[in-house]
């Protein structure tokens, strides 16, 4: 299995309460890149309930943020050739989150995350991804994400 590039952020980048492996109270959310697409799966439990048996939005769009950002810094590696080695020297964060809605995310069931690289100009990556459950999409979303300059 690859790394997850939340992984390799440096450790002063790595406090993000959605996927920083140096919050204790975060959620750790894990972005994989496989061939050109990434994806990530979270579990959430029943603190995350918005009505009884399906998950709270604000959590479904904070996995999206978080895996947008994971997601705009691998397909930077990706095109640029730079090694998933700890530490990588790219680190996004979001400018633009639009979040479509398309069906109740069920409470209790794996959900998978997945992007796609939209395109990059600069120091800016939008990526498209869908967030899924049981095999149906329960959300999608577009993001601006911004390369932080080194």
């Amino acid at each position: 299995m690859p790394k997850a590039i939340q992984d390799l952020y440096p450790e002063n980048l790595a406090h993000c309460y959605g996927c920083g492996k140096n919050n204790p109270q975060g959620l750790h959310l894990k972005t994989y890149l496989v061939d050109n697409e990434t994806i990530a799966h979270f579990t959430p439990d029943s603190k995350y309930t918005a009505i009884p048996g399906s998950v709270y939005g604000g959590l479904v769009a904070s996995l999206l943020d978080c895996h947008g950002t994971g997601s705009a810094a691998a397909f930077i590696c990706q095109t640029e050739g730079i090694p998933f080695e700890l530490p990588i020297p790219v680190r996004c964060v979001t400018a633009s989150l639009k979040v479509d809605f398309k069906a109740m995310t069920p409470m209790g069931a794996e959900l998978e995350l997945k992007g796609h690289l939209k395109k990059m100009v600069g120091r800016k990556v939008w990526v498209d991804m869908t967030l899924s459950a049981n095999g149906e999409i329960c959300a999608t979303a577009e993001m601006l994400a911004i390369r932080l300059k080194e």
